[in-house]
C-alpha cells in the first residue's frame, strides 16, 4: 500500500494530464454535431487538442517550456481553429494546470514572464473565439492569471519555509560550534589548573627527594645516583609541564600568579556576590573537611559559575547556596528566584553550563540544571571524594 500510494504521489498528475488529453480528444470526436463545435476536419482536430494537453507531461524535465508550450500550442491553434481549444473542458482544466506551474515556478523572472504567456495566450484564444461575449475577453484572462497568482503564492512560501529552515540549520551549527570552542576553551582551563596542582605536587616530590639525596652518606653512592636521577626526571618533567601550558595559554594571556581559589574563598565570594547586587545565603550541612585540591578548585568555579549566571542573567533578588559534606561525596546547590533566562550563555569567566559541566566530567560526578517547580532556577552538582586522602 506504501509503495501506491508513493506512485500515486509521484504519476498522480501524468494521470490526470493524459486523462485530460484523451477527454479532449474523445470530446472532439464524439460531438462532431454540437452547436459549438469546431469546424476543422476531425483528422486534425482530434489530435491537435491531444497535442497541446501533452507538453505538461514533460514539466519535470522541462519546467518552464513545457506549461509555456501548451499556451504558445493554444494560441497557435487559435488561429486555425477558433472553437477548437474552448470546446473541451480537458484543455480548459490543463490550461489552469500550465497557469499554477507557471506561478509556481522557483526562477522568479521566468515565472513573471510566464504571466504574461498566460494571460497573453488566454487573450488570444478567447479573441479567436467566434462565439465569445464581450466580458469574457476581460474575464476567462483573469481566471487564469489568478490561478498564476495562486502558484506564485504557494512558490513565495515553500521559498519563505525552506529559507527559514537553512537560517535555522545555519543557527544550530553555529550554535554547536560555539559549545564546541567554550567546551574547548573550558577544558584548556581546567588542565592549566590542574597543572597547578601537579606541579606543586611534582615540585614537593623533588625537593624532597633532593633534600635526601644530600644527606646520604658516601658509602650509599648507589643510592644517592639514584635519587639524583628522580630528581633529574622530576624536573624535566616540570620543564615539560611548563612548556605545555605556555602552549595551552591563549595569546596574550598571562599566567596566573594568584594560588587558585578554593571553597576556603566562599564567603568572600558571597560577599562581592552580595555588594553586586545579588543577596546570597549560604548553608552549610555535615562536618566541612580537606578536600583535594582539584575538587576544591572545581567546587569553588561551579559556585563562581552558578551565582554569577543568577546575578547576570537570571534577574534573581536572591539566592540560596547550600553545600553538603557526605563521606564520600560533595553536594552543591545554588538555587535562584530568577527567571532562568541567558542559562546557556559565556559569561566572565567561564561558559555557564558548559563549563560546569566540564567540570563535573572530570572527577565522575553528576549535574542537573533547570527550572524549579516553584520558579527560579536550580544547579545541583555531586562530586564524588571516596578515594581521596584528606
Amino acid at each position: 500500500m506504501e509503495q501506491v500510494g508513493s506512485l500515486a504521489r509521484r504519476y498522480g498528475l501524468d494521470i490526470l494530464i493524459l486523462v485530460a488529453a484523451v477527454e479532449s480528444a474523445l470530446e472532439v470526436a464524439l460531438r462532431t454535431d454540437a452547436p459549438a463545435a469546431p469546424t476543422s476536419a476531425e483528422w486534425f482536430a482530434v489530435p491537435a487538442i491531444g497535442v497541446v494537453v501533452l507538453p505538461l507531461l514533460f514539466r519535470r524535465r522541462f519546467p518552464f517550456a513545457a506549461p509555456a508550450a501548451l499556451w504558445l500550442l493554444a494560441a497557435a491553434l487559435s488561429f486555425v481553429d477558433g472553437r477548437l481549444v474552448v470546446f473541451t473542458a480537458g484543455a480548459y482544466l490543463a490550461g489552469m494546470v500550465a497557469s499554477f506551474l507557471l506561478g509556481n515556478l522557483r526562477d522568479e523572472r521566468q515565472a513573471r514572464f510566464g504571466l504574461a504567456v498566460v494571460a497573453g495566450g488566454a487573450a488570444i484564444v478567447v479573441y479567436n473565439d467566434p462565439s465569445h461575449a464581450p466580458g469574457e475577453f476581460v474575464f476567462i484572462p483573469l481566471v487564469f492569471v489568478l490561478v498564476w497568482v495562486a502558484g506564485f503564492a504557494v512558490r513565495s512560501r515553500a521559498a519563505h519555509a525552506e529559507a527559514a529552515e537553512q537560517r535555522a540549520v545555519h543557527a544550530e551549527h553555529e550554535r554547536e560550534t560555539a559549545a564546541r570552542i567554550a567546551v574547548a576553551e573550558e577544558r584548556a582551563r581546567i588542565a592549566r589548573e590542574l597543572h597547578d596542582i601537579v606541579a606543586h605536587a611534582v615540585s614537593v616530590m623533588v625537593l624532597q627527594v633532593g633534600a635526601v639525596r644530600h644527606k646520604l652518606p658516601d658509602a650509599q653512592r648507589e643510592d644517592r645516583d639514584a635519587l639524583s636521577h628522580v630528581e633529574q626526571a622530576g624536573r624535566a618533567a616540570l620543564t615539560e609541564m611548563r612548556r605545555l601550558l605556555d602552549a595551552m595559554r591563549a595569546d596574550g594571556e598571562d599566567a596566573e600568579l594568584a594560588p587558585q581559589p578554593g571553597l576556603d574563598r566562599v564567603d568572600a565570594l558571597i560577599g562581592e556576590v552580595g555588594r553586586a547586587g545579588l543577596p546570597v545565603h549560604l548553608h552549610v550541612e555535615g562536618e566541612p573537611f580537606a578536600l583535594p585540591r582539584g575538587i576544591d578548585i572545581s567546587a569553588y568555579r561551579i559556585l563562581q559559575e552558578g551565582l554569577t549566571n543568577a546575578l547576570k542573567h537570571a534577574n534573581a533578588s536572591r539566592a540560596d547556596v547550600e553545600l553538603r559534606y557526605d563521606p564520600d561525596e560533595l553536594r552543591i546547590e545554588v538555587r535562584d528566584d530568577g527567571d532562568g533566562a541567558g542559562r546557556n550563555q559565556a559569561n566572565g569567566v567561564g561558559y555557564g553550563l558548559v563549563g560546569i559541566r566540564e567540570r563535573v566530567k572530570v572527577y565522575g560526578g553528576e549535574m542537573s540544571a533547570g527550572r524549579a517547580r516553584d520558579g527560579g532556577f536550580v544547579l545541583t552538582t555531586r562530586l564524588p571524594v571516596r578515594g581521596y586522602t584528606r
